[in-house]
């Protein structure tokens, strides 16, 4: 059995934990009023209102209003980053990136309504997935300098293509966690989604052979 390891980020204080409890409600708030009424018709006053802020509180979570749409929790982001950089050193790097994110899905189970109208509202305004994009490929590299971490402290030869391991490790996850959320959104009856991403990771572990 695989022993899941310990990492260095420290719990959040309650400080901290009012800001994400913050940002995620202005988020939420976000998204279930654009499902309801279109982006373009949601202010930044509706949406502080809906969330019990003001809208000097959403522009310190938020650049812009657009933001608010895109659903990236940075510290689900972190965490994973954290589980590879300590994963032990002999462990397949598939199965190491595959745990990192299992050990987060239950999070992403309980918010099944939410990010179903985010697909929504992204599909509704074409506009967003280019901020989205922008966002997940940020989550991208840093995922790919954590692999390069783990990878160094492993003892990894180092090649002269070396460098692209790590980038396409962290890419093929990112796409394995998006198909497994679109499906998962897409048949929210009897669908799980651990088991929509470990079946993911299975046809990658085996060379994407042809289904049987």
């Amino acid at each position: 059995m695989h022993v899941v390891p310990k990492t260095t980020t420290p719990e959040p204080g309650l400080r901290e934990r009012k800001k994400q409890a913050t940002r995620r409600a202005i988020a939420e708030a976000a998204v279930r009023l654009a499902a309801e009424h279109g982006v373009e018709n949601v202010t930044v006053e509706a949406i502080s209102e809906a969330a019990g802020v003001s809208p000097r509180t959403f522009f310190n979570y938020f650049p812009s209003h657009d933001d608010a749409f895109v659903l990236v929790d940075e510290e689900i982001g972190e965490r994973i980053r954290e589980y590879v950089r300590h994963a032990p050193a002999g462990r397949a790097p598939l199965d190491v990136v595959r745990e990192a994110l299992v050990a987060e899905l239950a999070g992403f189970e309980d918010r099944q309504e939410l990010w179903t109208l985010q697909s929504k509202v992204l599909q509704r305004s074409p506009h967003l997935i280019q901020r989205g994009l922008k966002a997940h490929v940020a989550e991208e590299r840093a995922l790919a300098a954590a692999i390069t971490d783990w990878l160094d402290a492993s003892g990894a030869t180092a090649s002269p293509g070396s460098g692209l391991f790590p980038r396409l490790l962290a890419a093929v996850t990112q796409t394995a966690l998006r198909v497994a959320l679109e499906h998962w959104c897409e048949h929210p009856e009897g669908t799980v989604l651990t088991d929509s991403f470990q079946e993911v990771f299975a046809h990658l572990a085996q060379g994407l052979p042809r289904p049987e």
